[in-house]
């Protein structure tokens, strides 16, 4: 349920103060509503939304009450663990379910979601003046982030709320100036930094965790393989490719002798500790995970830190991206008030305050991250952390869409066969090849099982 007394004192004063200025004055004083909104069409409709646990909604919902208070309707947002919600999710939408009016489109289960036809053409609402004014601007998403909730025909079934750019964090630059060493650019520097570093002054070279199936693709992808032979078209599991082998073991080799012990297990929490206490060197993960080294109050390496692009592979340059977005079940009770509230929720308007009062800098319109405002704020020691994370953002919109092996509905099946082989691989329980000859076939038995016909 959402939050009604907000421990936030300025959205609790907006909202007295929305109240008492009158429902025509409320939506003038907050952002410009559409004037489908402005009539309460949809006031006393509750509104029943769910997504998983994320900072974007702990923060949403300090707002909502001034949704509510605009629309006259409720909102009943249900929050749960990330594993929780997409097993409830999964299974709300393929039995064909009415629970919920709008739900998070969780970037691994899009594709599956969007071929299986789960979710409502979004275009029917955005292609209608008297539905979508034309300042809410559909095309200011950033496209890599939009990818993922496309079909085939380009119809689009969600809008991202949340960007993850893979970049990379070195917390200890002093060190690496006392030995001489560059920002490593390829895969070939990050493993010479990685040696040089490990053990001096307490440091361990790099730090990592535990879900695989994110760390190891670009390193996949960066020796030439991918986790499918061709997708979204292809997708037979390509997971005992020469180039697939050699990146299991390069990046296995990265672990076994440069990270902490026991970083198998560590979770993003604690690999994001090591480096922000300068325990670690090196942490490459989505830009909300590493860029708090350079603005985080609790960072202990402001000063000697650096954020910049992951290394390049030997045969590509493919640093990973995602989002996530928000979208409205098929067979919603009520789609056009879910429309208002998803509206709302990723204006224009609302995105700014996330950056500016909460400092949240993970959205995806190009027009607040090129804003002066984002970019005041996120320049750090004359690093602009916004460029870099609106460049890798976009990568997969450019060209080959190399995220593709990410968003096809097999790749959870095939993504937990990964994890598991490389953990074998790591832990010195079966060299590269026999581990990814087992995840192979693996695979697809699993896929089979599942239905997919290869």
């Amino acid at each position: 349920m959402t939050k009604k007394n907000s421990s936030d004192k300025s959205a609790g004063l907006s909202r007295r103060t929305l109240l008492r200025a009158g429902a025509a004055t409320i939506g003038a004083a907050a952002f410009p509503m559409p004037v489908i909104a402005q009539t309460k069409p949809f006031a006393g409709v509750t509104l029943r939304g769910a997504s998983f646990q994320h900072r974007f909604f702990t923060l949403l919902q300090s707002y909502i009450p001034e949704f509510e208070a605009q629309t006259g309707m409720k909102v009943d947002l249900q929050l749960s663990a990330f594993p929780v919600y997409n097993q409830q999710a999964n299974l709300e939408l393929s039995s064909g379910g009415s629970a919920f009016d709008f739900v998070n489109v969780t970037f691994i289960l899009a594709a599956r979601w969007v071929a299986a036809g789960l979710l409502a053409n979004l275009d029917e609402f955005t292609g209608d003046p008297n539905l979508t004014p034309a300042e809410w601007k559909p095309k200011d998403f950033v496209e890599g982030a939009q990818v993922p909730y496309r079909d085939a025909k380009g119809a689009t079934y969600g809008y991202s709320w949340e960007g993850g750019a893979m970049v990379m964090g070195l917390s200890r630059m002093d060190l690496m100036e006392k030995k001489g060493l560059k920002i490593p650019k390829t895969f070939a520097e990050l493993q010479e930094v990685c040696a040089a570093i490990n053990g001096t002054d307490g440091v361990t070279g790099l730090v990592s965790f535990q879900l695989h199936h994110w760390c190891l693709p670009p390193y996949i992808q960066g020796f030439g393989g991918n986790i499918f032979r061709n997708p979204p078209t292809d997708i037979m599991p390509a997971l005992n490719s020469p180039e697939a082998v050699q990146a299991v073991e390069f990046y296995a080799n990265l672990l076994k002798n440069y990270a902490p012990k026991g970083v198998l297990t560590y979770t993003e929490d604690q690999a994001r500790q090591a480096l922000l206490t300068g325990r670690s060197n090196i942490f490459i993960h989505s830009s909300a995970w590493i860029t708090p080294i350079l603005m985080s109050g609790d960072s202990k390496v402001k000063d000697t830190s650096r954020v910049v692009r992951m290394p390049a592979g030997p045969v590509r340059d493919f640093p990973a991206a995602n989002s996530q977005g928000l979208g409205i079940p098929k067979n919603a009770k009520n789609k056009k008030a879910a429309w208002e509230f998803i509206k709302w929720a990723l204006s224009p308007e609302i995105s700014m305050r996330l950056v500016k009062e909460h400092g949240h800098s993970s959205v995806c319109r190009r027009s607040v991250i090129e804003s002066e405002e984002y970019r005041k704020l996120n320049t750090v020691n004359g690093q602009d952390l916004g460029a870099l994370y609106l460049e890798v953002l976009g990568l997969p919109a450019k060209g080959e869409n190399y995220m593709a092996y990410r968003t096809v509905k097999e790749f959870p099946i095939v993504g937990d066969v990964l994890n598991k082989a490389f953990e074998q691989v790591a832990t010195g329980q079966l060299p590269a090849q026999a581990a990814m000859n087992a995840a192979q076939e693996q695979a697809i038995a699993n896929m089979r099982r599942a239905g997919t016909a290869l």
